[in-house]
């Protein structure tokens, strides 16, 4: 590892970024340098420029696009102690694309065709409290909260802990698990009881349930919690509670799912209705 890595790993994590972005900035800086063949502190704006102008070219998509731009801006300002000139770097806009959400039918169709105990209650959970993959692979025995009825989610994203509210349909779930699998610090634990299952296991198994139901979107864990929020507009929620359920820090982050949650809006009434009789 190079020292210039080193000191933007410890930069990231004094700063309390999660691993997974410190992988993702990392990767990208290391894609940046290679791609010129120089260490970053010996290049500059224009190279910059040209880098990201190079990911469009070859089709990267604009998230990709972003957190490159914004992995690169952390090195050069934090890192490197360099001033940085946001108007020189071209701003990428993000793609505003309407999530996939399953109806509530599909997820019972999802978890019906998921045969294997653990893998349904597991893809229950992600649905029925609305966490994100990382969430319900950290899971610990002891986050179940039966008495109050809710669960404790350690430090999700933003380093942040939350409740969200524990359902009996969920529980009775999580308790026929517990009866058949007798798990041990973690609720899920992987291949090594010890240890918590993946992410990248738990995505797997979305996607052999997936083909198992013979549904034709791209289903993944995070699709049931789109879902999950989804159908929490829909059935009358606020969205500044569903902001709080999910742990997103901006109400704009929350407000994508108004444009596909349907059928509150297919409700409305046109106000024509109300002078059509006068004329």
């Amino acid at each position: 590892m190079t020292e210039l890595r080193e000191r933007m790993i410890e930069d990231l994590r004094v700063r309390n970024y999660s691993s997974h972005t410190e992988k993702a900035y990392v990767r990208y800086v290391r894609r940046f340098a290679e791609h010129f063949g120089r260490s970053p502190a010996d290049l500059g704006h224009e190279e910059v420029r040209a880098f990201l102008v190079h990911l469009q070219k070859n089709g990267a998509s604009s998230p990709t696009i972003v957190c490159a731009g914004t992995a690169i801006r952390f090195l050069y300002r934090y890192t490197l102690g360099q001033p940085w000139d946001p108007e020189l770097i071209p701003r990428i806009r993000k793609e505003k694309r309407v999530p996939c959400v399953l109806s509530p039918e599909e997820v019972g169709q999802l978890l019906a065709a998921t045969a294997n105990l653990k893998h349904r209650t597991i893809l229950t959970t992600c649905y029925a409290a609305g966490l994100r993959v990382s969430e319900v692979a950290s899971l610990q025995a002891e986050d179940i909260r039966s008495k109050r009825m809710v669960i404790h989610v350690r430090l999700g994203k933003g380093k942040k802990d939350r409740y969200v509210p524990l359902s009996q349909a969920h529980l009775d779930a999580l308790r026929k698990y517990w009866r058949t699998y007798r798990p041990g610090t973690y609720l899920f634990p992987g291949s090594v009881r010890s240890n918590p299952i993946t992410p990248r296991s738990i995505t797997r198994v979305c996607r052999q349930s997936r083909k198992a139901a013979g549904l034709d979107k791209n289903v993944t864990p995070h699709t049931l919690r789109h879902s999950y929020a989804t159908h929490l507009l829909e059935a009358g929620v606020d969205i500044r509670t569903i902001q709080v359920l999910l742990g997103h820090s901006s109400l704009g982050t929350t407000s994508q799912y108004t444009r596909v949650a349907t059928n509150r809006a297919l409700r409305t009434k046109s106000p024509f209705d109300a002078i059509a009789a006068s004329i």
